[in-house]
């Protein structure tokens, strides 16, 4: 065996960086101290909502009355892993029959980390945001029935956009050409076929389980793989989820040969 390596399976943050379509503006930041004025000391502002980037979800985010991330315990953000490919085109949903297929097997107690292929395209356009694959409801139960720990996606969001307020959910529509495209390629409107508001964020979050969003980074150096991973929160009180720094740590002979580290063009994407 070798040596275990940690492997940053995180976008960057900052300011710039893509923004789900709600956002109302980008990241503010500030340097409020220099180093010409005092030398040693710099100081930084930062006006931003934790909803972004590679982040996880508190059951406060969508549940009514429910725990908020200072009340989770860490053990929830760190644990055994595995990181399964299920790739999915446009608007195509994760199902059961992709979890119970996927390999290395879904075990009780991991934190899955399905790689769908969309991290790849982490940016400011459609094909991310707009047009990700997302678990499908049964999907999230299959999750909950298999006693997972966590569960984290290379999307937007755990739901799929046409559960998501992008379309007539909550206080959407946000982006309403979405209901006029799926519309026009489906012969219906997506509420048929997505009725219910985010519902395997509910699923999974009411039963324990931990969302994570945005995974992205070396994922693909680790894909196929078992290895445990920290995604620890910041100690925000009445926090309804958090910006984490997602880790793997697996033994460097583990890792997938042949792939290069990301580099991130445009520093945030």
């Amino acid at each position: 065996m070798g040596k275990t390596v940690l492997v940053d399976l995180s976008h960057p943050f900052g300011q710039g960086g893509p923004l789900w379509p709600s956002a109302d503006s980008d990241f503010t930041i500030e340097r409020v101290n220099y180093m010409p004025r005092h030398y040693r000391l710099l100081q930084t502002f930062n006006n931003f909502h934790m909803h972004n980037s590679t982040h996880a979800d508190s059951p406060s985010h969508v549940i009514p009355e429910s725990a908020y991330t200072h009340e989770l315990p860490l053990e929830n953000y760190y644990g055994d892993a595995v990181i399964v490919s299920i790739p999915k085109k446009k608007w195509e949903l994760i199902t059961v029959e992709d979890l119970e297929n996927a390999t290395p097997e879904i075990r009780e107690g991991d934190i899955v980390i399905i790689n769908t292929g969309t991290h790849k395209r982490w940016g400011e356009n459609d094909d991310y945001f707009m047009y990700s694959p997302g678990l499908s409801i049964e999907a999230g139960r299959w999750l909950v029935d298999k006693k997972v720990k966590g569960m984290g996606i290379d999307c937007q969001a755990i739901d799929h956009p046409c559960y998501t307020y992008m379309i007539d959910h909550g206080p959407g529509p946000f982006v309403p050409r979405l209901i006029k495209e799926y519309t026009e390629m489906f012969g219906h409107p997506p509420i048929q076929d997505f009725p219910e508001w985010e519902p395997v964020h509910d699923v999974l979050l009411r039963n324990n389980v931990m969302g994570f969003e945005n995974v992205g980074g070396d994922i693909e150096m680790v894909t196929g793989r078992r290895c445990v991973i920290s995604a620890f929160p910041l100690r925000w009180w009445k926090g309804d989820g958090s910006i984490v720094r997602m880790v793997a740590f697996i033994d460097e002979d583990d890792l997938v040969p042949g792939v290069e580290k990301r580099e991130y063009k445009w520093g945030v994407y």
